[in-house]
């Protein structure tokens, strides 16, 4: 493919791939913000600002597949549908998956692609993300942190860098887990990560990267910014520390017309690598 119509040194084949890379060009539940969808070409095209090796990970090997992106659906239903078919097999097959929203609405169907495995799903976002539904929508991306339980199950899913979260969402029994920005910033990532690593009861583990979960000095265009959030650095090293477990990643809600410098989805890029860099090194 032509430089950015791929991710940067994405060029094995499905079959030799470690690495699958899926676009999922979706935003019609955005409720501030729309955008998302214009992020997969964003990233793909970001992702040729950096060298293949990192400094600090120095040399790896990694055979990258990039998909492309998914059909682009208006109806969350057909959405989900297409991405099920699309990397159900990849998962399956056992291939690390990564995809590129959209907004995180993208995750529901990811995590349903995982039948025949036990995982944990640990996300880094700003907001719970756990009404039953949003604006009348249960598929929404206000909803995904709610709809992994259901299918993980409740003690499988754990929220870091949250500092938005509705009165319905705390007042309930079955409230998911978290550890909220200020405590992380007060005792550290580190801590917070293996609280969230210790608790889910699988040991493999789905990371997924609402970069609003980032603080908007950082990532500013995103669908809906919220301030004192986690740094770039901080996502990094949870990276790093979960990554002997990782199974699979997404970031999501990246927006570039709100992201005229394209700064957010140079991070997301990095992040994407980052991921990359750490299964390399570590499988």
């Amino acid at each position: 493919m032509p430089q950015g119509t791929s991710f940067a040194d994405a060029d094995a084949s499905y079959n030799d791939a470690d690495f699958c890379i899926y676009g999922i060009p979706y935003d019609r539940t955005s409720s501030f913000r729309a955008g998302a969808r214009e992020a997969p070409s964003a990233i793909r095209r970001a992702s040729y600002n950096f060298e293949r090796n990192h400094y600090e990970h120095g040399s790896y090997d990694a055979a990258l597949y990039d998909y492309g992106d998914c059909d682009e659906f208006f109806l969350p239903g057909d959405m989900l549908d297409e991405v099920r078919f699309v990397m159900g097999p990849a998962v399956r097959d056992g291939k690390f998956t990564i995809a590129m929203g959209g907004e995180h609405s993208v995750n529901i169907p990811i995590i349903r692609c995982f039948e025949e495995r036990s995982i944990a799903l640990i996300s880094i976002d700003a907001h719970l993300d756990s009404r039953d539904e949003y604006l009348g929508c249960s598929e929404s991306h206000a909803c995904i942190t709610r709809r992994a339980a259901e299918h993980l199950g409740l003690d499988n899913v754990f929220v870091l860098g949250v500092r938005s979260v509705s009165e319905e969402e705390l007042d309930r029994d079955d409230q998911i887990r978290f550890i909220d920005s200020y405590e992380i910033m007060e005792s550290g990532i580190e801590k917070a990560v293996k609280t969230a690593m210790d608790s889910v009861r699988c040991d493999d583990i789905y990371l997924s990267l609402d970069i609003d979960g980032i603080d908007p000095a950082y990532a500013p265009g995103t669908g809906t910014p919220e301030p004192f959030g986690l740094t770039p650095i901080d996502v990094k090293k949870a990276i790093n520390l979960i990554g002997d477990r990782l199974v699979g990643f997404d970031v999501t809600e990246v927006c570039p017309p709100a992201d005229p410098g394209g700064t957010t989805s140079v991070l997301a890029a990095r992040m994407i690598k980052e991921v990359i860099a750490v299964r390399s090194r570590r499988s």
